[in-house]
Order: C-alpha cells, then sequence, then structure tokens
C-alpha cells in the first residue's frame, strides 16, 4: 500500500512539472496582493506553485524538488553531454543535496521557530522531500540552495485510458 501511495505521489509530481506551473483560473488567486506574490518568487530561485498560499498560517503538505537530479537521472544526462560520472559518484551528490537541506531547515526553520514534520525523503525516481509545515514558512526556504520547486502534496485519480472498440 505504500508503495502504491508513494508510485501515485511520484506519478502526481511528474503530471505537475509537464504541466508545470499552469493555472486553472488566472483571475482566482489565493493571495491578497497579487503583486506581492509575484515579487515573492520572482526574487527566488525556488518556484513555488501559484496554489500555495504563502501568507497562510495553516499547516500545509508539500513536496519539495531538490536541484541535484536523482543519481541514474544525473548519470544519463552526464553521459549525453559526455560526461564521466560514475553512479556511486551521482548518489553521492545526491546524499549531499539532502544533508545540505538539512543544515537549511535548521537556519531557515529551527532558529526562527518554525514547526515542521519530514514526511518522506525521495531518492530514486525523484530527489526531494516531502514536508508539512505552516504556509508562511515556506516564504523562508525561498532562499535555499537546494530546492528547485514546491508543490502541495495531493492525490491525484487518473481516468484510464479509453480502450479502442473493436474496428470493422
Amino acid at each position: 500500500m505504500l508503495m502504491k501511495k508513494c508510485y501515485w505521489r511520484v506519478l502526481f509530481l511528474v503530471f505537475m512539472m509537464v504541466i508545470g506551473g499552469c493555472q486553472a483560473d488566472p483571475g482566482e488567486s489565493t493571495y491578497q496582493n497579487e503583486d506581492e506574490a509575484v515579487e515573492e518568487t520572482m526574487n527566488s530561485a525556488v518556484k513555488v506553485d501559484p496554489s500555495i498560499n504563502l501568507s497562510s498560517e495553516k499547516v500545509v503538505s508539500v513536496i519539495i524538488e531538490f536541484k541535484t537530479k536523482p543519481a541514474k537521472i544525473a548519470v544519463l544526462e552526464a553521459e549525453a553531454q559526455g560526461v564521466d560520472m560514475t553512479l556511486d559518484k551521482a548518489k553521492e551528490h545526491v546524499e549531499q543535496s539532502h544533508q545540505a537541506f538539512e543544515q537549511e531547515l535548521h537556519a531557515f526553520l529551527d532558529d526562527n521557530e518554525v514547526e515542521y514534520r519530514i514526511k518522506h525523503r525521495y531518492k530514486t525516481a525523484f530527489n526531494g522531500v516531502s514536508i508539512e509545515l505552516p504556509a508562511n514558512g515556506i516564504k523562508r526556504l525561498m532562499g535555499s540552495s537546494v530546492i528547485s520547486r514546491i508543490y502541495p502534496d495531493q492525490e491525484i485519480q487518473l481516468d484510464p485510458p479509453i480502450q479502442p472498440s473493436d474496428q470493422m
């Protein structure tokens, strides 16, 4: 059951990467000040899904994607660019990204007394973590050197593909 749940979360992340920041209704904003929200995310290297209300104190569950690619993907990308990289070296980079994230959590959240809980660490098909924290605490992570993107942690239901009827 746990593997199935992780599979769907990873599938959701891939889906979110494909649609890459599209909003369902651009006229419907969760921010009180649209300019403030745009400025906040534009000045940061970290891309935050626009559906997350960064001014809310409500605890949210998010998935954080790191800049470092998963080991096997990093090896394939290096190979495609003609760079020699071993799987062990790529795995070491993934571990280093998780260690750097832990240090940043202490600096950005612990030192500011922001409560959080890491729910799961992803290292194979995806490099990142799922974490629960107050939505306004996400702003503190925007200065991270490790984080690439932040997505809401949501389950989605995909409809099975439509089977073609027998052709005559």
